[in-house]
């Protein structure tokens, strides 16, 4: 019986591509975002974090197969700050892979390392198309731009059931996870989330290759995907109510111009202050690791724990 991490849960993407036991899902999720037909599963070395263990970082799954240092990550929700986040954990897994081999890097011969690949998988419902996310989009620009030594490019791909057939027809496990995550989907509309994801694994064909394992493993993968729609869910909430805010002191600006710089900080500071405060209660609750939620917060995790201790008094 595989275990789950009850601190730092696993996503169902990192369940199912991410683990020794199921090397034959990870090459072909490979080989069809390479275009490559490798078949040596004894190639793959997993490198993923585990936040507990490495410096207080957990990435969804990653791993060296051929020189090449794939890091891979699933959004629900369109996040452009993918690479920046891609970054720091691709130099966190230099920083361990210098470590084991032991490559001396302050010395005069040149230490060789493999090639960076960095993909994000988006399964959200914005509707976002495939596209090239670059480290240097953030850079803030003042005046004529000026050169910048660092990039970083996260090749953003939407696997959303019924999108990019050709990549998700090359890779069956994925084909099936995307059609698993319409049909919850679409249960959700007219069931609790428990009762969902029994239905759609219950639906599921019986020619899927990822049936039986979901099957055997089902108190699991009920638990990973609880978790995942729910703070999908929460996040959707968040920016809705933050929306409807807006438009709601909107209607009430431009009477008072000089009232008006204050109102914009006001709003600014209560979105942010009942997003730290529904991330908090999501991350004590264990449904999120205190990582994902300084990074939906935007700020470190010592910064979120203090903010939350501010605005709740723990």
């Amino acid at each position: 019986m595989v275990e789950i991490n009850r601190e730092h849960k696993d996503r169902l993407f990192t369940f199912l591509f991410g683990k020794k036991g199921r090397k034959e899902w990870t090459l072909s999720l490979y080989n069809a975002v390479n275009g490559t037909d490798y078949t040596d599963l004894d190639s793959i070395e997993f490198t993923t974090m585990e936040d507990a263990v490495y410096m207080g970082m957990k990435n969804d799954v990653s791993f060296i197969l051929c020189h090449v240092m794939n890091v891979y990550e699933q959004q629900s929700s369109y996040n452009p700050n993918m690479p920046v986040r891609q970054l720091m954990y691709a130099a966190k897994l230099y920083d361990k892979y210098i470590q084991q081999k032991k490559l001396n890097i302050y010395g005069r011969k040149l230490a060789r390392l493999p090639i960076p690949k960095l993909v994000a998988f988006y399964n959200g419902t914005e509707g976002e198309d495939d596209r090239i996310l670059k480290l240097s989009d953030a850079f803030m620009q003042e005046g004529e731009g000026q050169e910048w030594d660092i990039e970083a490019k996260v090749r953003m791909i939407n696997i959303n059931y019924g999108k990019n057939e050709s990549l998700l027809s090359s890779c069956r496990p994925l084909e099936e996870y995307s059609w698993l995550v319409a049909r919850i989907r679409k249960n959700r509309q007219t069931m609790k989330i428990e009762q969902a994801v029994d239905s759609a694994i219950q639906d599921m064909p019986e020619d899927f290759e990822i049936r039986e394992f979901l099957i055997g493993h089902r108190a699991e993968v009920k638990d990973l995907c609880i978790t995942e729609y729910n703070e999908a869910e929460t996040m959707q909430m968040i920016r809705e109510e933050g929306r409807e805010e807006g438009r709601e002191e909107g209607r009430r600006e431009g009477r008072e111009e000089g009232r008006q710089e204050g109102h914009k900080e006001g709003r600014q500071e209560g979105r942010e202050e009942g997003n730290i405060t529904t991330l908090y209660d999501l991350y004590r609750d264990g449904d999120i690791t205190l990582q994902r939620a300084a990074i939906k917060a935007g700020m470190s995790e010592s910064a979120f724990l203090e903010a939350a201790k501010e605005l709740i008094g723990t």
